[in-house]
């Protein structure tokens, strides 16, 4: 193939990956000083669209996934572009591969301070900061005030109860359907927790692992109370690192987790394409599912 020194970055090909590209996307994290995050790369190779730009050596020049949630939504990640190839303008021709991909979808992002000035030029506007809070969290004595959901059904056959109307929940708030992602995210998962009322399902939350890191969500919720108590349901089974992504637009609820001992990591920029209104009901929307996916 063109070598990218050489080739004009415009145009240089795209393939989209599958699972056996694994190896390869796991050593371009390592390269970045990203950790491997096997699990995780699987998990998007299987359920996302993942493209790259191949290395002549064999290896993956850069990558960028795009999760596609119908025509409504389009969630972009895992921007990556290997050390000795940065600077050639990789990163923008794999951004305009996905960008035309995503047709008219509100498309969004969390950036880096490294990657947000290529995303302003493509159109991107900031309208949040998330802070990734990661440490060992106390969960105390707590009363537990969520349950387990039940969600033994098969997606092709009829729902039962809890997986209907959690995923009925999750339109509503998300704005856009990702009933089917949802299904895989349960099977991946480690314990997924629903609160209710005397009307039915009110919030419900997943907890998954990564490496040694119980990553929490997506976590959708009434009101702050009932993401906190979410939380710390799933954190009980946690045996070493706990990771929740949250917007800086919830201080009382980032202080809490602070004091139970979950510390800000990094931060990421929450952008738009266009600045266009996410769909949905963001104000119920605690955590995403993962920065990669939204």
């Amino acid at each position: 193939m063109p070598d990218p020194l050489n080739t004009p970055a415009a145009e240089l090909p795209v393939r989209r990956l599958g699972p056996g590209d694994l190896d390869r996307c796991v050593a371009l994290s390592v390269d970045r000083h990203w950790a491997p995050e096997e699990r995780k790369w699987l998990f998007l190779l299987e359920n996302a669209e993942v493209y790259a730009i191949d290395a002549p050596s064999g290896d993956l020049a850069g990558t960028v996934t795009l999760t596609r949630y119908g025509t409504t939504a389009a969630g972009i990640g895992m921007m990556l572009v290997a050390t000795r190839y940065g600077g050639r303008g990789l990163g923008r021709r794999l951004m305009t591969h996905v960008l035309d991909t995503a047709g008219d979808a509100t498309v969004f992002l969390w950036a880096t301070e490294f990657g947000r000035p290529l995303y302003e030029k493509l159109g991107f506007e900031t309208v949040g900061v998330t802070e990734a809070r990661v440490g060992r969290l106390r969960v105390g004595d707590d009363p537990v005030r969520t349950r387990p959901a039940d969600l033994d059904a098969d997606l092709d056959a009829d729902l039962d109860a809890d997986l209907g109307a959690l995923l009925a929940l999750d339109g509503e708030v998300f704005g856009a359907d990702r009933a089917e992602l949802l299904a895989r995210l349960f099977a991946f998962a480690e314990e997924v927790r629903v609160t209710e009322d005397e009307t039915g399902l009110t919030g419900y939350a997943v907890s998954w692992r990564n490496g040694g890191t119980l990553f929490i969500g997506p976590v959708v919720a009434d009101d702050e109370e009932a993401a906190h108590a979410l939380v710390i349901d799933l954190a009980r089974r946690a045996d070493g690192l706990v990771r929740i992504d949250a917007d800086r637009s919830r201080p009382s609820l980032l202080h809490r987790l602070g004091e139970r001992g979950l510390s800000e990591a990094f931060s990421t920029c929450f952008m738009v394409r266009g600045g266009r209104p996410m769909p949905g009901d963001r104000a119920r929307m605690f955590a995403p599912m993962m920065l990669a996916m939204g």
